[in-house]
């Protein structure tokens, strides 16, 4: 099916109000919610002193509502159709807002969880809506500039979270992390009351019977859950040695494989499947995954290595990665602006390679980096992201039939979220095991049997007597800890040289990918372009 013959049906109908401040306005509610999955990390150390608990309890603020979010997204098509696309985005960002009120002012850990976990739910359905309400309410020729819109929320929201959660937290308190979703909230609420309307063909299918796929809900939650709580509690219970994370792995992988033939199988399924059977939305899913999971990983690499071995506090760590955000800002519109002239694949062929380019940069990582260099070094990788979101979200769309755009958005929003977290927990857990391989590699350099290592030894237990007046026995026990500290920080930095050399890679091999996409320019239809 061709651009053009998916536009069938579309002429007859444009929504009454801006399709720009309806863009802007759904948007809002996704970048809230966004936000949300990121902004409060800088603050769970406040979280757990608050509430007397350790900070291993306090992640569980976090595990909740990641656990709750990942559930609804595959199945935010269901709700729709249940209760009207617009009624149920009106009452996600509603209860979101409650939610967020109810985090805000919560007075133990275990309401806290409780009320991230609602939150969760109800913000889960926040994504998807938008993308089909864009969907519908742009042909597909102006897709990519309205796409522009909402790469801003979906791109720079994770970015600025820790900024805006660490100087929040830093210069008011933590609650403010979720009570600034209020103000937020009633807004976005009026604005979708006065400016978003269902068409035709969503009233059409509220009208239907409601036939509830009890069996594929439960699979869907059972194996998107327990994935998720795998993966962010996975690298603090030391992954699968621990029996926990084993038996949450088999739950998920029982979960998600038995979900996928149940939804193949069903005659009314409760996300339909049949989306990847268009080829430009299966490979956009693809590639969005990998988008996400490099994204998502690189994101919390560079301010995980600000504070942890340059001593960066959350605020500063979080303006490292700020430059880069304001840049992909200003580059989106760029990039829509090209998308009518150039192939838009190859705008996804471009930003991988460069991708894959400023990853390698990062090998001139050094233990005392200073500030410029490591922001340019995180600027170069979100020039690189400007060139993928944009145009992949186009392409994934592109023929995508219009009676399956809810369940299309829904299992595209999926695919980036659960890549995202994919991401996170493969870079923090190759960080740790790239480590211990290093230290492993480096420990020959650090015995007395080796002449380098003794002569270090002696001239800085040598340099430590003299400026501090200690004795020979007392200045060698010093020499030799911070030559061990000098050992674990060159070790580090090698591991994050790696683990960006295997992102490198890993863009690399998602080029061929980009070919498959079928040779378009945004603003007009298949082939001939």
């Amino acid at each position: 099916m061709s651009a053009q013959d998916n536009t069938t049906g579309r002429d007859t109908w444009r929504p009454a109000g801006n399709p720009w401040l309806i863009a802007i306005a759904v948007t809002l509610a996704a970048f809230m919610e966004v936000l949300d999955t990121t902004i409060v990390n800088v603050a769970l150390p406040h979280i757990a002193g608050t509430m007397s608990a350790s900070y291993d309890e306090a992640t569980w603020t976090l595990t909740s509502y990641l656990v709750a979010n990942g559930i609804v997204l595959p199945i935010s098509a269901f709700f729709s159709r249940a209760l009207g696309r617009k009624r149920y985005f009106l009452l996600c960002i509603i209860a979101f807002t409650v939610c967020s009120f109810l985090c805000g002012i919560a007075t133990n850990l275990g309401q806290l969880i409780i009320f991230r976990v609602l939150q969760g739910f109800f913000g889960g359905g926040l994504q998807p809506n938008q993308q089909s309400i864009i969907l519908d309410t742009f042909p597909p020729a102006q897709r990519g500039r309205a796409f522009s819109i909402s790469a801003i929320a979906i791109v720079v929201a994770p970015v600025l979270g820790p900024t805006l959660g660490g100087w929040i937290t830093d210069n008011f308190a933590w609650r403010w992390v979720f009570l600034l979703n209020v103000p937020v909230g009633i807004i976005t609420t009026l604005a979708v009351l006065q400016l978003v309307e269902d068409p035709p063909w969503e009233k059409r299918a509220q009208k239907g019977k409601l036939s509830v796929d009890y069996i594929g809900i439960g699979l869907i939650a059972i194996g998107l859950g327990c994935l998720q709580v795998m993966l962010d509690r996975g690298e603090d219970d030391d992954w699968f040695s621990s029996p926990f994370i084993c038996t949450f792995a088999a739950l998920a992988a029982v979960g998600i494989v038995g979900a996928t033939l149940w939804l193949l199988y069903a005659k009314k399924p409760v996300v339909d499947l049949r989306c990847l059977k268009d080829r430009n939305f299966a490979l956009g899913c693809a590639t969005i995954a990998a988008f996400a999971v490099i994204l998502y990983g690189s994101a919390v690499l560079v301010p995980q290595l600000a504070q942890q071995q340059l001593g960066y506090t959350a605020t500063l760590a979080g303006l490292v990665l700020s430059p880069g955000a304001l840049l992909i800002t200003m580059e989106i519109p760029i990039i829509s602006k090209l998308m009518p002239y150039v192939q838009t694949r190859f705008l996804v062929t471009c930003g991988f390679a460069l991708l894959a380019i400023s990853l390698a940069y990062a090998h001139t990582l050094v233990p005392d980096i200073d500030y410029v260099t490591l922001m340019k070094m995180r600027s170069a990788q979100s020039i690189a992201i400007g060139f993928l979101f944009v145009p992949i979200t186009t392409l994934a769309y592109l023929t995508v039939p219009q009676r399956l755009n809810n369940d299309a958005s829904a299992l595209f929003t999926m695919f980036r979220n659960v890549a995202g977290s994919i991401g996170i927990s493969l870079s923090t857990a190759l960080i740790v095991e790239r480590t211990q391989t290093r230290m492993a590699n480096l420990s020959g350099h650090m015995s007395t049997l080796s002449q380098n290592y003794n002569d270090t030894l002696q001239q800085t237990a040598s340099t430590i007597s003299g400026l501090t007046g200690q004795a020979p026995s007392a200045a060698l026990q010093t020499a030799a800890g911070r030559l061990y500290t000098t050992f674990i920080s060159q070790a580090t930095i090698l591991a994050y040289l790696d683990v960006f050399a295997i992102l490198a890679v890993f863009c690399l091999l998602c080029l061929p990918l980009t070919f498959f996409f079928s040779p378009v320019k945004a603003a007009g239809g298949a082939g001939g372009h």
